[in-house]
């Protein structure tokens, strides 16, 4: 396989940055939230947001969902929600005297899932095969989804009343995890004063074509990861499962999802190649909604904190190839 040129590389990162300006247009004063998740899209992954209600979340997928030329759904997702709301049916034809089956909305390039944590166990593993093979199987038949495909899935916080956790394997599914937090004061301000103009994603636009981001993502996914680099990666997804604080570490699938995330940043840069530093700087948003804490904590919130300090701690611990 050819690897990613420099003039490859450039071309991403104009993409990157089309989408990125265009998405903050939206979603003011997240620089670093916004260019992770384009990075999550450029490296082929899911992203999921989690936060309190009212921050932005929702509108931060939306808007990531319409700045390329894409088929995008919203799904909200409720506690009495069933699996074939999400993937489709199959109903009998009275005039062909055969099943049909009528896809669901996740046969789209961009699933909004809406508050996924508010339906059941049950319902939210309807995305998994989806997620993990860009397909759904219903009724002994395979269906294949359109490319690209991606899941933005949006949550609220465990501890919040009418929550079900993810179940571990369906967090796996999810290149990365950010959290967009309060507004600054400044943002704020600016939020009031561009809603009393409309909507905050009236004004989005799809500034890139489909068929550039298909590209993009294909050159991302060639970028040269370097043997030593690729230690160094494996060596700190290891640590995650040998730290004290950690029941369960990050998986072989984690390294994976870092290896990609690292490429998309090395791209985003303008680089062919990727750097320890590519890695080290995604390595919170990849590994810390994996990793399982030991210890007993008051809170959701404060065992993702735990989960945080570990990877942070397994980074700084971690020896950088060439100077150590």
């Amino acid at each position: 396989m050819t690897q990613t040129t420099e003039r490859e590389a450039a071309a991403v990162a104009a993409i990157a940055r089309r989408i990125a300006d265009e998405v903050g247009t939206a979603v003011a004063g997240k620089p670093a939230e916004i260019e992770s998740a384009v990075a999550t899209l450029l490296a082929g992954g899911h992203l999921l947001i989690e936060d309190v209600p009212g921050v932005g979340k929702t509108t931060l997928a939306s808007a990531l969902a319409r700045s390329f030329g894409a088929h995008a759904v919203r799904i909200q997702f409720t506690s009495d929600m069933l699996p074939t709301d999400v993937t489709g049916v199959s109903v009998f034809d009275q005039a062909t005297r055969e099943f049909r089956f009528h896809e669901g909305p996740v046969f789209a390039n961009v699933v909004v899932a809406d508050e996924v944590n508010r339906s059941t166990p049950k319902t939210q593993s309807a995305l998994l095969e989806a997620m993990a093979e860009a397909r759904v199987t219903v009724d002994g038949t395979g269906y294949p989804l359109p490319e690209p495909f991606m899941v933005v899935a949006t949550q609220n916080p465990q501890d919040m009343e009418g929550t079900f956790p993810l179940p571990e394997a369906q967090r796996d599914r999810f290149m990365t995890r950010i959290s967009l937090g309060y507004p600054s004061l400044e943002a704020e301000v600016s939020l009031l004063e561009a809603r009393e103009a409309g909507s905050a994603l009236a004004g989005i636009e799809a500034v890139v074509p489909l068929a550039q981001v298909i590209a993009a993502r294909r050159a991302v996914a060639r970028l040269h990861l370097a043997p030593p680099v690729a230690r160094y990666l494996v060596s700190i997804v290891a640590a995650t499962r040998e730290h004290p604080g950690a029941v369960h570490g990050a998986s072989p699938r984690a390294s994976l999802h870092l290896a990609q995330m690292a490429r998309a940043r090395a791209a985003m840069s303008g680089r062919a190649f990727v750097s320890p530093d590519d890695v080290a700087t995604m390595a919170e948003i990849v590994l810390s909604h994996r990793i399982v804490t030991g210890a007993l904590h008051a809170s959701a919130s404060e065992a993702l904190a735990a989960a945080v300090r570990i990877v942070r701690e397994v980074v700084a611990r971690t020896g950088v190839p060439g100077l150590s």
